[in-house]
């Protein structure tokens, strides 16, 4: 099996639970106040990662490299941006920093408050952003039926493995 693929397992069963908080979302960068729902998103495989709007570094780099594996792709699936800082993202700082990496329309960056975003970040093995302690910067990929499927640190992954999964993920 992937060692990919173990990365995940552990949280499977907490896929259905962040799917229903992440009902509670509000999607930003899109200028509309709707919810982000993973069940809405089923059918199609989903890039979830997690952001926050002022990162310089980090952040960045990961949203480029969906960026790259979508171009790779060669066509669009959902990618949904969960904030790590909800304490300072906001519906602006989402679009503007959407805009900066060109993922404007094929990214949605969800924002919350910490008490909604906490029960998704655990679920997908996640921390927050803090003055203490870097968020960790990585993606998951989600199958058409919601299942957490592949997990990467962002710093040990590439746009053509992300790409190469999705085409794995979209076939099967």
């Amino acid at each position: 099996m992937n060692p990919r693929l173990l990365i995940v397992a552990a949280v499977l069963a907490a896929l259905a639970f962040a799917g229903l908080v992440a009902g509670f979302l509000t999607r930003g960068g899109s200028g509309s106040d709707r919810d982000v729902s993973m069940r809405a998103l089923r059918g199609k495989p989903v890039v979830v990662t997690f952001l926050y709007s002022t990162c310089r570094d980090t952040c960045p780099a990961t949203a480029q490299q969906i960026r790259g594996a979508l171009d790779d792709l060669g066509h669009d699936v959902p990618a949904v941006a969960i904030s790590v800082d909800p304490g300072t993202d906001t519906e602006q700082s989402a679009r503007r920093f959407l805009a900066e990496q060109n993922m404007t329309g094929r990214m949605t960056f969800a924002l919350g408050r910490r008490n909604q975003l906490a029960p998704v970040w655990q679920a997908y093995g996640t921390t927050p952003q803090s003055v203490q302690e870097e968020h960790m910067a990585r993606a998951v990929l989600v199958d058409a039926r919601g299942y957490q499927r592949v997990g990467y640190p962002m710093q040990e992954t590439s746009p053509d493995m992300i790409a190469h999964d999705l085409r794995v993920l979209e076939s099967g």
